[in-house]
């Protein structure tokens, strides 16, 4: 099957899956729930961090979503004796009553969290909850100098509505929505500080993710790598090198998990 230009690159993704990764343990180990009988992963990408829920509960039905084509395709390829579908957890209806919702690093591309999160909640069973992980991406850095290129004379029209396709709230803002609906909510705030050999790599690492919707609005190749030049550039400055040449990347992520 050809899959769209703008589909997701599950292998590029991949190659900071154990960067990807620890948020989503993290999360799975504060969760407490003894024997949950049903989970669903929302977005569940390439089904790296839904095999962290299959190991705490393995007698679990778990159901991972995505509305990317190719990274169903690369969760069936890689776990093929797991449930995998591609849906659109914003505009299509997910079926099914679960004990855990779950979903790392996605509702930052969904754009209405309250409309968002009354769906979670009715897909809940009685005693059921939510567990989620949101990058912080703007208070960083790193999502600043995105957003100062793209904001430049020579980028501003080409780049025009990227940043609209992200949707990230403080953490007022989710305990508020939360606590409307849900019984109990516990909210916290992590940073995890990655090693990453060079500022290329963190580069390499969100070109996957936060620079996405920038690529995609960017039609040529030259344009791209000229793009991408300045946001290193960037990068560079924001970013010291240690005495051994490695870089510090501080990523700052919300987590929250509501009860029924």
């Amino acid at each position: 099957m050809q899959m769209n230009t703008k589909d997701w690159n599950p292998n590029l993704y991949l190659k900071f899956g154990k960067e990807r990764i620890q948020p989503s343990i993290d999360l799975v180990m504060r969760i407490e729930m003894d024997e949950p009988s049903t989970i669903i992963d929302i977005g569940c990408g390439p089904g790296n961090s839904t095999q962290i829920l299959a190991h705490r509960w393995p007698d679990a039905e778990i159901v991972g979503i995505d509305n990317s084509p190719a990274m169903i395709e690369k969760a069936k390829s890689d776990y093929s004796n797991q449930n995998w579908y591609v849906v659109d957890a914003d505009k299509d209806e997910i079926e099914g009553k679960y004990d855990i919702v779950f979903s790392n690093a996605v509702i930052q591309w969904i754009p209405d969290h309250p409309k968002l999160f009354k769906k979670f909640y009715n897909l809940l069973t009685n005693n059921g909850l939510i567990a989620i992980q949101v990058p912080i991406f703007w208070d960083m850095p790193l999502g600043k100098a995105i957003a100062n290129v793209a904001s430049q004379n020579q980028w501003a029209s080409k780049t025009k509505g990227a940043t609209k396709q992200f949707t990230i709230h403080d953490y007022h803002f989710y305990y508020d929505i939360l606590s409307e609906i849900f019984k109990s909510v516990d909210i916290w705030e992590s940073h995890y500080m990655h090693v990453v050999d060079s500022h290329l790599s963190i580069l390499e690492m969100i070109r996957s993710t936060g620079l996405r919707p920038f690529h995609n609005l960017l039609e040529k190749d030259t344009d791209k790598q000229a793009f991408e030049d300045m946001v290193l550039r960037h990068i560079e400055k924001d970013y010291p090198l240690q005495k051994n040449g490695k870089v510090l990347l501080p990523f700052k992520r919300l987590f929250f998990i509501a009860k029924k």
